[in-house]
């Protein structure tokens, strides 16, 4: 069982429209539409923005509907001048940018008393989104890399400047990592897909809108060539 999470209704419609079999249950509220995609058993859901919202709907969706493998899709803003709007991100692994215990003596992004800083995604998924991103966006690039979450909307240039500076990062957003980090603690393969609708500087109030629509439709696609493979 597969379960896909977008932090947007508009992230996940096209996946909902696109099943067949379809039942729908509500949950903390949030709607459940479990159902098919091309033959795979999958349940899609919108989980709201944010690291808690996405860490209560990843775990759901693990200890309610048994899933074994978690896809986040999203949009991001690019930390990277080579990945250009309508880009797309495949995570490698997540940091949750904004935990910050540096008074105790950890580094900032470090979880307190965790064994790891950056959350693992699965690279077998990671491979199979890049294959299958070549086949069907063939006028866009695929990159893989660290995704960076937290609980912020980056449109600061100075603030682009810190999170590349210190983490490294391919792109920032706001739930990733929440997923990453709850697919460690439960031994699942995770993967995080970002298609890049801004630049994360002072642009973003000008590309944002205008890109956005079709950053998902890029990720949409690449969700539906490679279920067949997973």
């Amino acid at each position: 069982m597969i379960g896909i999470i977008g932090a947007m209704e508009e992230e996940v419609r096209s996946l909902q429209e696109c099943m067949t079999q379809k039942s729908e249950e509500n949950y903390c509220s949030m709607k459940f539409c479990r159902g098919k995609l091309y033959g795979k058993s999958v349940v899609v859901v919108m989980s709201g923005i944010g690291k808690v919202n996405m860490a209560v709907c990843a775990q759901i969706l693990l200890g309610r509907y048994n899933v074994d493998v978690l896809i986040n899709t999203g949009i991001a803003g690019s930390l990277d001048p080579e990945i250009n709007i309508g880009d797309i991100v495949v995570g490698t692994d997540a940091v949750e940018h904004d935990m910050d215990a540096s008074s105790l003596g950890d580094p900032v992004g470090q979880v307190p008393r965790m064994d790891v800083m950056a959350f693992p995604c699965s690279e077998r998924l990671a491979d199979l989104a890049v294959e299958a991103n070549k086949r069907v966006n063939p006028d866009i690039r695929a990159f893989k890399g660290r995704v960076l979450s937290g609980d912020q909307f980056i449109s600061d240039s100075a603030k682009k400047d810190y999170l590349v500076e210190n983490f490294k990062g391919l792109c920032c957003e706001m739930e990733g990592a929440a997923m990453a980090h709850t697919a460690y603690l439960n031994g699942v393969e995770c993967l995080i897909l970002r298609a890049i609708s801004d630049k994360a500087d002072g642009s973003a109030n000008m590309d944002y809108g205008e890109f956005s629509k079709k950053a998902i439709e890029h990720t949409m696609k690449l969700i539906l060539e490679m279920i067949p493979e997973i």
